[in-house]
């Protein structure tokens, strides 16, 4: 039979960095989950991406045993990167900040592929492609 599902928590953690303080200790510890043993297994499993903020989704069980699912990092968090800033732009319709082309959009694209809602991947770039304008971004050729 299977575990009785008693909550989802869902954050947002820098891979490789987790570490009981704010906002994985509160969150887990109000479930009654071993924040150290959640911290251990999801450093383990997402070291290889280091530097990036991954979404992440905990189950946690009637008997507090967790199972948790990565999912690819933030649009904006890979526009960032792509166009090496800091931050997007105080006016994204007036100012511009930055640029990205076409091809740093696709492989961006392919990087969120399976987690964006569009059926091919010309949909899919026009997704990416809407969060870098309202970042501030300029799509360029």
């Amino acid at each position: 039979m299977a575990k009785k599902i008693t909550g989802l928590i869902k954050l947002q953690i820098p891979a490789g960095k987790a570490n009981p303080a704010p906002p994985v200790g509160p969150a887990l510890g109000q479930r009654g989950v071993n924040i150290m043993a959640f911290c251990k297994e999801f450093n383990a499993r997402t070291q290889k991406k280091a530097g990036s903020i991954l979404p992440t989704i905990i189950t946690v069980y009637a008997d507090r045993s967790f199972s948790f699912v990565t999912k690819s990092p933030p649009a904006s968090d890979l526009l960032k990167k792509a166009a090496s800033l800091k931050k997007g732009s105080q006016t994204p319709g007036t100012a511009s900040c930055g640029s990205v082309n076409k091809s740093q959009i696709l492989e961006i694209y392919k990087e969120k592929a399976e987690d964006l809602n569009a059926y091919d991947e010309e949909a899919g770039c026009k997704i990416i492609e809407g969060s870098a304008r309202s970042m501030g971004l300029e799509v360029v050729d």
